[in-house]
């Protein structure tokens, strides 16, 4: 088992991309090619970030890496709510996204203090 997973915030970001799977499965066909696929490749380079990072050799440079995966989990959040506001997915849905999104705000943030703390 390689380091990073072992870190609940890749876990968790993991279990994020899962879901947006299921989720876009459901968009409109002409979605294919947009939305839905930036949506995927967005929730996918969160915990791949981490990944990444997690294989750096100092602090400042995994902590990039942190910084890279929660701007990516921001462009996730931002085409939520606009597929959201299109209809392709259900406010229930968008709630229960954002509070997983929240969590994993909260352990990236912790991992990228400890990381510059190193």
């Amino acid at each position: 088992m390689y380091a990073f997973e072992k870190l609940e915030v890749w876990q968790s970001s993991k279990e994020l991309v899962l879901d947006i799977y299921r989720l876009s499965k459901l968009f409109p066909p002409e979605e294919k090619f947009g939305l839905s696929s930036q949506l995927r490749r967005a929730a996918i380079s969160i915990s791949s970030n981490l990944a990444e990072g997690s294989s750096r050799p100092t602090g400042k440079d995994q902590a990039h890496y942190s910084s890279i995966a929660y701007g990516s989990l921001m462009e996730t959040l931002n085409q939520l709510i606009i597929s959201n506001e299109l209809e392709y997915i259900t406010k229930t849905d968008l709630l229960m996204l954002r509070a997983q999104i929240h969590k994993i705000s909260n352990q990236i943030n912790a991992l990228r203090r400890w990381q510059l703390n190193k």
